[in-house]
Formats: C-alpha cells, structure tokens, sequence
C-alpha cells in the first residue's frame, strides 16, 4: 500500500514495486488522477494488480472510512509507505480543525498506520514475510529546533511560516518510526518500521517551495535535484531489500543507513509525540 501514489516518488514507487509483483493499493483523494497512474504502469505491466480506493488522508473520518472499506477486503498487508506530502504556504486547516500540513503528513499516516498494524502484524504471522513500513521524511528535519516542537502549536499555530511547518511533519515522521519500532520489538512483532529521505526531488512540493526564492536560483537547484526514479530509489530498497531485514527504527538517505538529528534520535520525545498523538485521537477523534 503506497500513500501519495498519484503522482511523483510515489507514483514511481508504485511502478517499482509493481514491477516487482507486487500488488498494490492505491489510496488517493483524486481518483482520477489515481486511474491515470493505474493505467501508465499497466502499460509497462500488463499483468500488474492495482486496486484503487477513496481517502483524504487530512481527514480522520476519512481515514476510518478507507481502513474499514480496506480491511473489508480480506487481503494481506505486507507493505505500507506512508509518503503522502503536503506544503502549504498559507495557514490552513483540516476539517478536523488542525493545520493541514500537520494532519496529512503526519497525523494522518500515524492514525492510518495504527488503524492497519494489526492486520499487517497477522500477514508477517501468517505468512512468515517480514512486513515492512516506510515513513518518508526529509533531511529538512534537521532545521527544526527543540524550542520550536511543541505539540499544540503544531496542532493550531499562533503563527505561521510554510517551510517550518513541513520540516516538523518530517521529524515527527521519524520520531514516529522510532517510538513504533520500539513497540514492535516489545511486542515480538514481525514488522518493522523505518524512515527515509528520498533526496531533494523534482516534485509539486518543490514547485509549492518556488515562490521563496529566485527563478534563476531554482533553475540552478534544479539542475543538482534527484528524478523521480532515483528519488523513490531508497524508499524501495528499504521496503524490499534482504539487507535491511534487521532494520527498524532507522533512518536511511541514498539506499544506506545515516544519521538524523539529535532531536529525531531522542527517544523521550519519540515516545512523548506518541503519547500526546494517541491522546488526541482518543479523546477527540476516533478510537483506533
């Protein structure tokens, strides 16, 4: 199952594993666009499974609606990249009342993730395949400060800036892999959960970022920026490769394991966002 699949890393990522006979799910707020992609890769796959389905992954309704509609289904669950990204330059809101970009990149991956653990917990059981999920992240992690990562203010800030606001949904992202990594291994579960930076790719996200600076400086970055291929390149070899089979809780940039900040490693915080996310969805939301 791939997040984010209708267009850039994840549509390319979809194609990857699609190659690899795999068969994919494709959750997608536009299913057009999702019936698009459907058809490219079949083209290049003929035989290729891809099942489409409706969620808007800033919606926790939404998200219940997708996960029961899923698991309805009956079908294994090996694999879950949760690469879905949103940037918005203006203060924006869910219908959840939170800033968007918090609730879809990271508050709707982690309610996601939750809501289908236990179905991918059974697959690896029954199976004996490893299950593997993949949270993408960004380098961009790193210019988030401990001062600047409070709970609540993510949740509804009093002010604003864009690249902030994406760059906490990133470390929250790894922050996410790490606390869930650790119950896994608690719980003897034969899953695990990694982050990854797929690199400073050609995407929307990038043309979002454009208005902050020159047309000249981006034709420039442009030139030293990853495709799609070599951008969904780490994302693939973390939810595939025998290699990394031992792997969880980690973080991994250019098909290899490397190092985050100090604030995305602390263990104290992983497990306080996780707190306080579960406490949020409980009580509010949902009960997952």
């Amino acid at each position: 199952m791939i997040q984010g699949a209708t267009s850039g890393i994840g549509a390319e990522t979809a194609k990857v594993l699609a190659k690899r006979g795999v068969r994919i799910i494709i959750p997608a707020r536009d299913l057009k666009k999702a019936t698009k992609v459907k058809e490219i890769i079949q083209k290049e796959c003929p035989n290729a499974e891809i099942i489409l389905l409706e969620i808007d992954l800033s919606s926790f309704a939404s998200i219940q609606r997708f996960c029961s509609e899923f698991l309805s289904l009956g079908m294994p669950l090996h694999i879950l990249i949760n690469n879905a990204g949103k940037y918005s330059q203006k203060l924006e809101f869910s219908e959840d009342k939170i800033e968007m970009s918090f609730a879809t990149n990271y508050l709707g991956h982690f309610l996601l993730t939750e809501m289908l653990l236990g179905k991918m917990i059974e697959t690896a059981s029954d199976t004996g395949i490893q299950g593997r999920i993949v949270n993408v992240s960004s380098v961009i992690h790193n210019w988030v400060k401990r001062d600047n990562f409070c709970f609540n203010k993510m949740l509804n800030p009093k002010s604003y800036n864009g690249t902030l606001a994406y760059a906490q949904t990133k470390l929250a992202n790894i922050l996410h892999a790490k606390e869930l990594s650790r119950q896994l291994e608690a719980r003897k579960a034969n899953v695990t959960i990694n982050s990854v930076h797929p690199g400073i790719v050609k995407t929307g996200i990038i043309r979002d970022h454009k208005g902050f600076i020159t047309d000249s400086l981006y034709f420039m970055a442009s030139k030293l920026l990853k495709s799609t291929s070599q951008g969904a390149a780490t994302t693939c070899y973390v939810a595939l490769s025998g290699k990394v089979a031992e792997a969880s809780g980690r973080y991994f940039a250019d098909c290899n394991e490397s190092h985050c900040s100090t604030l995305a490693n602390d263990e104290i915080e992983a497990r306080n966002l996780w707190n306080q996310t579960r406490a949020l969805i409980h009580k509010q939301f949902v009960q997952p």
